[in-house]
């Protein structure tokens, strides 16, 4: 079951939106510095539609964006929630960071309009730094991956 930790409103996760990021917990990567170890821990509450509803009434009206910053323990389930999502709140766009190298086999593209891949690795940064072993994705009309890493790094 995919729990989360805690919430927080950022700006800077995925471009030009204002984010709603659920932290998710039990996270199998366990990224060398890591500046979240406490999302290896399997705590939290459950994150179900249930609980994205209660999130969306409290934060809503702020947000464009709904971010699942990890879960890959279970993508199957990230997956679910970013359906439920395009069916439920067509006006939100979806996004989900994976510590991962890969997109698991059990994402569909459709669901999602960004994806973040790879792990943290300090030595090169995340994704503001030129050097970053990380790529962001957005997922264009034509359910392609369209890098826009660049979007991130400082002029």
């Amino acid at each position: 079951m995919l729990k989360y930790v805690d919430t927080d409103i950022v700006f800077q996760e995925f471009p030009d939106e204002v984010t709603l990021a659920i932290n998710l917990s039990n996270c199998p990567c366990r990224c060398p510095g890591c500046h979240s170890t406490f999302l290896w821990k399997d705590v939290g509450d459950a994150l179900t539609p249930e609980a994205i509803e209660k999130l969306l009434n409290e934060h809503g009206e702020r947000i464009t964006c709904i971010g699942f910053m990890g879960g890959d323990s279970e993508p199957e389930a990230i997956d679910r929630l970013a359906a439920y999502m395009r069916m439920q709140h067509k006006e939100i766009k979806v996004g989900w960071y994976t510590g991962r190298t890969t997109i698991a086999a059990e994402i569909q593209l459709p669901h999602f309009d960004y994806i973040k891949v790879g792990p943290y690795i300090r030595h090169l940064g995340g994704l503001d730094s030129r050097r970053t072993n990380q790529h962001m994705y957005r997922i264009t009309e034509d359910r392609k991956l369209e890098d826009i890493t660049n979007l991130f790094w400082k002029k």
